[in-house]
């Protein structure tokens, strides 16, 4: 990471980081202070999305090594049921199956939706990681980044702004370059 102490909302981020960005085991001590985040000045989330990032690249790495030889939507429904028991495993280790019943009608709705976009997205990941390179599926499949952000100004109102457009701007050049 290369960003300033405190530039994402507290000082302890850079601590943070360094001790959880390359431990496995801290996973679980992420989740359990997850209720002190407010008190550390709510930087977690940059640590979860860079996990969520790192995370992500060994999924492509080892999706693409693990689905030779392999039908695609079968290598999907595998990787599905891993992921399946891991989230419930995590729930019942730390309680939170109860939460079931206080879940709203909408938010089964939505999570529902999201689920079959998830469920979409990875058949299509993965047949396209089976018929090509990493080096160009990985790229375009983060257009989902640009994507992501105008979903958000539409859908959700949130700000669009010139720094964003930019940034949009970028991610589509830089997948064009790396995929022609």
């Amino acid at each position: 990471y290369s960003h300033a102490k405190g530039e994402y909302g507290c000082s302890k981020c850079e601590t943070d980081m360094g001790v959880y960005a390359g431990d496995f085991e801290a996973l679980t001590a992420i989740t359990v202070e997850m209720s002190n985040e407010r008190k550390r000045g709510n930087c977690m989330w940059f640590v979860f999305a860079l996990l969520s990032a790192i995370f992500a690249a060994l999924t492509s790495i080892l999706a693409k090594i693990g689905i030779d030889g392999v039908n695609s939507n079968l290598a999907t429904a595998i990787r599905t049921v891993v992921v399946v028991l891991m989230a419930w495993g995590i729930v019942f280790l730390f309680h939170k199956q109860g939460g079931i019943a206080e879940i709203s009608r909408k938010s089964w709705i939505f999570l529902i939706l999201s689920g079959l976009a998830t469920g979409a997205s990875w058949l299509c990941y993965y047949r396209a990681l089976q018929l090509g390179e990493a080096s160009k599926v990985v790229p375009i499949d983060k257009l989902s980044v640009v994507f992501t952000l105008l979903l958000a100004f539409l859908l959700l109102h949130e700000e669009f702004t010139v720094k964003s457009i930019i940034g949009c701007v970028l991610i589509g050049a830089g997948t064009l370059l790396m995929v022609i």
